[in-house]
């Protein structure tokens, strides 16, 4: 993969370095974090490794703290490759790897932590860590943990070894990282999309960008329509099968109601052209209509009409087996494995929903806390804590929250700590929010650790610090905002 681009090629040099590290290992034990874009991101070192012919274990962590770290010096393996995290705790690695405990070797997208002594915030770099924000290109929304991964495989390649299937994990990922925007993918993402057209293992389209258009009936391919707000549609039963039965085509066969994937192109135009007759007619904004078309990356090798065909459900069905415990099952379908593996996960599919479902209803019935800069609460043990994250990102913007501040949720963990979770907007990160440094303050002020994207991060702290916790979170907001408007 030669790339122009001096940012990217930058990358591409650091990623030569870390595969010619790799080589010379005599095992590897590759950790990665428990989402889909940490799920892809393992299955792409993981395969890009056996083709190189390195002795390999894969393992998950939802965190990686300092009794993580401390578990790894353990290891039998003389190297470790962090996908998905790591940079975050990049300190405390090359601690660990300066004693000999292990060679470590990070792939990750998340912000590296700064220097302690640095006043230029200077991010802490080893020679083996391979990370876009080093080179300038944001991991936040231009290349995924999943994408690093791929540059990273790309290197590892030679002789006839053609690493560029791994392409449709690598969208898939950046897809479940929420990377994609109104356009799709953007950056190196974009790159590496095309590249898995090239190969034959990605399809690019412009089509109706609701979710579920593989698997979910028309109706309630409408009513679950949501995050477009479309009135007496989304969330509306009996106004989506209405809106379908007055529609002049077929949307029915043999009883039953058609799907998506199933509709001619011109059935497809003409619900969309209704559509957006109907959200004109009711007022929706110009910007919310044309977000109803965008991008759509189907991966080429899956059936048609499976959840696994359209990148967007490939990675909610990861986000079901990770968060719930069961990474290896998620593992397994990126690996190619299908039968036990994809039953066991549409099961875990169903039980997530339903825990999604069962949290969005938690808030609109109990609301947020509304402080000056931003809105917060507290699930306790009412949402687990692997998905009170997803959660917040879901209600932020509806009715009863304010898409004008961030957002933050608290849950307890098995572990007996509070897990917090932060999401925000394009529009606040433009305007000086860097959630990552929000959670990394306010949780080493309370003895935790915390870390991320500056559109979103996440922290461990002990329990009962929430008060002091939120105290810092208003005061690093304050300067956040004090200082991008001076």
């Amino acid at each position: 993969m030669i790339l122009t681009d001096s940012a990217i090629s930058q990358l591409q040099n650091r990623a030569d370095q870390c595969a010619n590290y790799l080589l010379d290992s005599k095992s590897v034990l590759c950790i990665s974090h428990i989402d889909a874009d940490g799920l892809t991101s393992a299955a792409i070192a993981t395969q890009a490794i056996q083709r190189a012919n390195i002795p390999l274990e894969t393992a998950f962590s939802k965190r990686l703290g300092e009794p993580e770290l401390k578990q790894l010096t353990k290891t039998d393996h003389e190297t470790i490759l962090f996908t998905d995290f790591g940079s975050g705790q990049i300190e405390k690695i090359i601690e660990y790897s300066e004693k000999g405990n292990f060679n470590p070797i990070i792939c990750d997208h998340h912000q590296p932590s700064i220097a302690p002594s640095s006043n230029s915030h200077t991010l802490i770099d080893l020679d083996f860590h391979l990370n876009p924000l080093l080179f300038e290109i944001d991991g936040a929304s231009e290349l995924s943990g999943a994408g690093t991964c791929y540059f990273l495989a790309r290197a590892l390649e030679s002789g006839s070894v053609d690493n560029r299937d791994l392409a449709s994990l690598a969208v898939v990922g950046a897809i479940g990282d929420m990377q994609a925007r109104d356009k799709g993918l953007i950056g190196p993402n974009k790159i590496i999309a095309q590249e898995g057209v090239d190969k034959g293992v990605l399809d690019i389209k412009l089509d109706l960008a609701f979710y579920g258009k593989q698997t979910r009936p028309l109706p309630k391919l409408l009513e679950y329509s949501s995050e477009f707000g479309i009135p007496s549609i989304s969330n509306n039963p009996s106004g989506s099968i209405r809106f379908l039965k007055n529609l002049d085509i077929d949307v029915r066969e043999n009883g039953k109601w058609k799907f998506w994937v199933d509709l001619s192109h011109s059935d497809k135009k003409a619900i969309v052209n209704e559509l957006v007759k109907h959200a004109i007619s009711r007022g929706l904004s110009i910007d919310k209509i044309s977000s109803f078309i965008s991008p759509v990356y189907e991966l080429t090798q899956e059936l048609s009409g499976t959840a696994l065909r359209e990148a967007t459900e490939f990675s909610t069905i990861l986000n079901a087996t990770a968060r719930y415990g069961r990474p290896d099952v998620g593992l397994s379908i990126c690996l190619g494995n299908r039968n036990k593996s994809l039953t066991r996960a549409k099961n875990l599919l169903a039980v997530h929903r339903k825990n999604l479902a069962e949290g969005i209803g938690l808030l609109n019935r109990e609301g947020v806390v509304m402080e000056e800069n931003f809105q917060w609460f507290h699930a306790q043990d009412k949402i687990r804590d692997t998905i009170v994250g997803i959660v917040a990102g879901m209600v932020l913007g509806m009715d009863g929250t304010d898409p004008n501040k961030p957002i933050f949720a608290f849950a307890k963990t098995e572990e007996g700590d509070l897990k917090v979770s932060s999401r925000g907007t394009p529009i606040l990160v433009k305007n000086g929010l860097n959630l990552s440094e929000v959670m990394r303050i306010s949780a080493e002020h309370v003895g935790g650790e915390g870390g991320g994207h500056d559109i979103a991060a996440g922290a461990t702290i002990p329990l009962q610090t929430e008060k002091l916790f939120l105290e810092q979170i208003k005061t690093t907001l304050e300067l956040q905002l004090y200082n991008s408007s001076s």
